[in-house]
């Protein structure tokens, strides 16, 4: 896995044949909605999170690898967003790679551990047209509770104890992105976890945020993308349940927020930005910063 390189022309024929054209400016050309695009009922096996090891392997092809983890919100009230990644993939992947070398991406889904049949799926590290095909794998389950809440921290779990980098022996993190529009989780419950990854080394009842944050930090920069689109209720929810507040508590300047628009764009600065050590916040004029 993780090898090949990504080519708008292999993205465009992928999408003809499974499901839209692409138009001259690489979007899709048809309005198509999260039902459409991802079609799956259940989990596809091959996301199963259950005893997996995912590897991000350096390759002569590949020699200095950088993991990222784009782990996007399945449940019921993140469909768009989803599409609107799905549709502007190949903007993201082009983008990264015309400004940072050797990127390969990990599809995830997360979902709420207490209420959903299938919270957690993990794709393999891919460099090509394999990280499209993992991404239409993705059950968008449609789930949650009301708990005001959801399990991103599961991908922050999955990202420190089931993925194996060869970037982080030689000294360098990986990245995750997590995608959502409610509050953080305070912690993950074993008992659900366990039961979804097969792991059985817990000692306590849960796995608290505040201990596992600085551990998944060890290994990887995290950051968050809260949606806020002036044509849904993105913006009320979060200033409703003090959403902004709760994760710059936890994430402090790795907390973003961006329109469905603005949403591919501020992937590529997060990866690119990170990988040279600019910072975003200082650069908002600059040519570095991506803007579609």
């Amino acid at each position: 896995m993780g090898t090949g390189a990504w080519t708008t022309t292999a993205f465009a024929n992928y999408t003809t044949t499974t499901k839209a054209t692409v138009s001259l400016d690489d979007f899709y050309n048809t309005n198509y909605s999260a039902q459409d695009l991802f079609k799956g009922r259940h989990m596809d096996p091959l996301l199963d999170p259950k005893n997996v090891m995912r590897e991000c392997c350096d390759s002569d092809e590949h020699p200095y690898t950088i993991p990222v983890i784009l782990a996007l919100d399945v449940t019921g009230s993140m469909g768009n967003a989803a599409v609107k990644t799905a549709k502007e993939l190949d903007r993201i992947i082009t983008s990264c790679y015309d400004l940072v070398q050797d990127v390969e991406f990990c599809i995830m889904g997360i979902g709420d551990l207490n209420y959903d049949y299938s919270p957690i799926q993990i794709s393999q590290f891919e460099s090509d047209i394999r990280i499209a095909q993992w991404l239409d794998k993705i059950y968008f389950e449609r789930g949650g509770g009301g708990n005001l809440s959801e399990d991103y921290t599961a991908a922050w779990y999955m990202g420190l104890h089931h993925c194996d980098l060869d970037c982080w022996k030689r000294g360098k993190k990986g990245i995750i992105i997590t995608l959502g529009d409610e509050c953080p989780n305070t912690y993950l419950d074993t008992r659900f976890l366990e039961r979804v990854t097969g792991d059985n080394h817990f000692q306590n009842e849960t796995v608290e945020t505040k201990d596992l944050y600085p551990l998944a930090c060890e290994k990887f920069d995290i950051y968050h993308i809260s949606i806020d689109d002036p044509d849904s209720c993105y913006g009320w929810y979060r200033n409703t349940y003090g959403v902004d507040q709760k994760w710059k508590n936890l994430l402090g300047q790795n907390y973003r927020v961006s329109t469905l628009d603005g949403l591919a764009a501020t992937i590529v600065n997060i990866i690119a930005n990170q990988t040279s050590n600019i910072d975003i916040s200082s650069q908002q004029d600059n040519s570095d910063v991506i803007t579609w």
